[in-house]
């Protein structure tokens, strides 16, 4: 998810990679810096494996060039947000710059899509998805042994933007951000030795975006070119809550998105016990009794639909209508015969 200054990045790389193809491309470019210096020695083969190594070096670069200039990435390794006080209170915030503004609703980011990235990449199809998913599950064992059986918990404290585009929660100042930075670290590594083309050139900053601007491009137009800090100014020092590290999806930012608004999710790996509350428990026990209810419906729909079951009804139900009408004043209960 590149939430900050990725347009930026990716043409300051290219203006790098094409300032040194230019560079390259002058006369001076393929002499051998011995030659240079009046080295004499076996100029004719020391001239001529420079100029291979600058062919080479200089092939190298254009491919590097290429491969960066085409890097768009479309997956993401995401921590996902669950606890609803932090939910609930980034959604307080979004109605409190909404009301400043209505236009700003289609810069926000959709309920039950927060979440913190942990690692960007590039899969272009289905083997190298398959290969992402063969890599996160490797980095399962990884991320365990950084954790040491202990819970990361995540606090989420204050507001800020990237560049007045993009406004997000901060993740606050602690013991947590040290494993947090290695287990993103380890991700990366995890990924790239598995081919995979993952990661960005800024540094690794977790954070809950809540809004982007560039949602709604068209806000540009209509004089919306920036994030006011007046918006959310209350929310500056605000506490939002504390996320415990449960899961980490390998999530698709192309794919259409669940039904509860979560992204598309190819696979996920669990890596520390999930909190469990109360209400956790009058959840779990409620959905354990749902089950057990919709088990008992679905085996009696299976039996009323047996031929012999409702043979059976049809029958019972026929010879008690024949005995009501052939003796119509026989108060006899027969209602029996249908059990």
């Amino acid at each position: 998810m590149c939430d900050s200054g990725s347009g930026e990045e990716e043409a300051s790389m290219d203006c790098a990679a094409s300032t040194v193809d230019s560079l390259i491309s002058l006369p001076f470019a393929t002499i051998d810096i011995e030659d240079a210096y009046g080295v004499t020695d076996g100029p004719q083969i020391n001239s001529k494996r420079s100029k291979e190594k600058e062919t080479v070096k200089s092939k190298q670069i254009k491919k590097r060039k290429k491969k960066r200039k085409d890097y768009q990435p479309n997956y993401f390794l995401s921590i996902p947000i669950t606890n609803k006080k932090i939910t609930g209170g980034i959604k307080t915030l979004q109605s409190t710059i909404i009301e400043q503004d209505q236009r700003l609703a289609k810069a926000m980011v959709g309920d039950g899509s927060f979440h913190v990235t942990l690692l960007v990449m590039q899969l272009l199809n289905a083997d190298e998805v398959n290969i992402g998913v063969d890599a996160l599950l490797q980095l399962k064992p990884s991320v365990e042994d950084v954790l040491q059986g202990r819970q990361l918990t995540l606090p989420f404290q204050g507001t800020d933007t990237f560049g007045n585009q993009v406004g997000f929660v901060k993740l606050a100042d602690g013991d947590h951000i040290p494993p947090l930075l290695e287990i993103a670290e380890i991700a990366k590594r995890t990924f790239q030795e598995k081919g995979v083309l993952a990661g960005e050139s800024r540094s690794f900053k977790p954070h809950l975006t809540f809004m982007k601007l560039s949602k709604a491009p068209w806000l540009w137009k209509h004089g919306v070119k920036k994030i006011d800090p007046k918006w959310y100014e209350k929310f500056i020092n605000h506490r939002f809550g504390e996320e415990t590290l449960y899961r980490i999806d390998l999530c698709s930012m192309e794919k259409k998105k669940q039904s509860n608004g979560y992204y598309h999710c190819e696979s996920s790996i669990v890596v520390g016990k999930k909190p469990i509350g109360t209400q956790d428990l009058i959840n779990e026990v409620l959905e354990q009794e749902r089950m057990g209810l919709k088990s008992k419906v679905k085996q009696i729909k299976e039996l009323l639909l047996m031929p012999e079951t409702q043979a059976k009804i049809r029958r019972e139900l026929f010879e008690g209508r024949l005995i009501n009408d052939s003796n119509p004043a026989n108060g006899v209960d027969f209602s029996a015969t249908l059990t």
